[in-house]
């Protein structure tokens, strides 16, 4: 019989700080839908998301008006100084040198300027805001392959926690039998029916049992963090599984998930998703042959004066403005951007190589899990059978040692026997929970 996780282990495992804990209760599927919100690489990869649809408009904004205002105030502490040939209507004849310098400005000038430019062709601009929405596309894909990992690595921690508990109370059962044992033996020893011997073979493996039960309390601690990291659960939480593996080792179905041809994996939409990433660049590297152009408008006002307190002045203000437009035509690079394309053409072949090389791998891993599965199931009918066989073979050494039929020796070994049995069931039961989840992972539909 089975049994859910009690939470008197876990205070065992916590004794001092359960009482300022948190309790969470979760079953397995509520451990998934935590972990998808609290995770921090399904967190990531949500944000990772928003910034794409940030990038999108980011990109199209460049294609729209850009407009910019300037306000600038000068103070010539020193007005420069031009010089001019000593002769003409600039000669100064009081003058040795051949040159006159004289000081064209005012010490104050201020100006005000609107400015607006607008795109009219780019053909990088229409590649650019296709390739922002493919590389959302892939954000999108790199959540959902985020989202599959996080699932994977959960139902595995969830199993790993309940088979460690299990493991945990099948011991201190075996414990429980051991003291029992030794507590008749001992009783007969002291009657002379029984060996000092027979004791101490008895409390050997009780000692055993004991420092197996303490490696066993670690493991399912440990588990249990391993799981509360996974699921993105604060250490400092108390967490309760609700569910126990008798309602989870429904290995019944199995067939007909082994006989599925599987779903599409996102791992394929990852790639091809890059593939149209680098035919956009290249695309983009080759419409940078082509001209752009684009327009321009500026209004101004611009002032000056000899004193601050008079450069506000109405009159002292002057209005300017022009249009125009610009033609940008490539004419030499040094072959920088036929060296690109070249690189962008072998960057698809690598990508191509890739797709699909993971196509046979994702073919290979159906057949390996398929076929782990296959072989998992099959141990652990074996491991059950043995289980069973084994109750029952302490059951009758228990029996003719209580008789007087028996030895306690025999007792041992089937009680040492039934504890092996019991360990190896569920480890062979794990590996059957572990190896279903490998095959949906590679059937594309976990």
């Amino acid at each position: 019989m089975l049994f859910r996780i009690p939470i008197v282990l876990m205070a065992i495992l916590s004794p001092f700080h359960l009482s300022a804990q948190k309790v969470v209760e979760l079953s397995l599927e509520e451990s998934i839908r935590y972990a998808l919100e609290n995770n921090v690489d399904a967190k990531n990869a949500q944000l990772e998301t928003l910034i794409a649809k940030a990038t999108v408009i980011e990109r199209r904004a460049q294609g729209l008006p850009q407009i910019t205002g300037n306000v600038d105030f000068t103070y010539n502490a020193a007005i420069p100084v031009v010089f001019f040939p000593n002769e003409g209507p600039f000669a100064d004849p009081n003058s040795e040198l051949d040159v006159v310098p004289l000081r064209f400005g005012v010490p104050l000038s201020a100006s005000v300027a609107v400015q607006a430019t607008q795109m009219i062709f780019d053909g990088s601009y229409f590649v650019g805001l296709q390739a922002a929405k493919t590389y959302k596309m892939l954000t999108e894909y790199d959540r959902l392959k985020s989202e599959i990992d996080v699932k994977e690595r959960v139902k595995k921690a969830y199993f790993s926690v309940l088979v460690n508990d299990q493991r945990r109370q099948l011991i201190e059962a075996n414990l429980n039998r051991l003291e029992s044992l030794l507590s008749e033996t001992n009783a007969l020893y002291e009657a002379g029916f029984v060996e000092k011997i027979d004791v101490s073979r008895i409390k050997v493996q009780r000692n055993n049992i004991k420092t197996e039960l303490d490696k066993i309390i670690a493991a399912t601690a440990i588990s249990v963090e391993l799981l509360k990291i996974q699921i993105g659960l604060p250490s400092e939480h108390f967490i309760y599984l609700t569910q126990s593996l008798d309602e989870l080792d429904d290995l019944t179905d199995v067939q007909s998930l082994m006989e599925l041809e599987g779903a599409r994996r996102v791992e394929l939409d990852q790639i091809r998703t890059n593939i149209d990433l680098v035919k956009l660049d290249l695309k983009n590297n080759t419409v940078q042959y082509i001209p752009r152009l684009s327009a321009f408008a500026t209004y101004q006002r611009n002032a000056a004066a000899q004193q601050f307190g008079t450069l506000m002045e109405n009159e002292r203000w002057f209005t300017g403005a022009f249009i125009g437009g610009s033609l940008s035509i490539p004419i030499f690079d040094g072959l920088l951007k036929s060296a690109r394309i070249q690189q962008n053409r072998v960057q698809i072949r690598q990508l191509e190589n890739q797709e699909r090389f993971v196509q046979d791998n994702i073919e290979l891993e159906k057949f390996q899990s398929r076929l782990n599965l296959k072989n998992s199931l099959a141990a652990l009918e074996v491991q059950a059978e043995n289980m069973e066989l084994a109750k029952e073979v302490f059951r009758m050494a228990r029996i003719k040692y209580e008789e007087g039929v028996g030895s306690n020796l025999e007792v041992v070994e089937a009680d040492s026997a039934l504890k092996e049995a019991e360990t190896n069931y569920f480890s062979a039961l794990y590996d059957a929970l572990i190896a279903k989840v490998d095959l949906e992972k590679a059937l594309g539909i976990l």
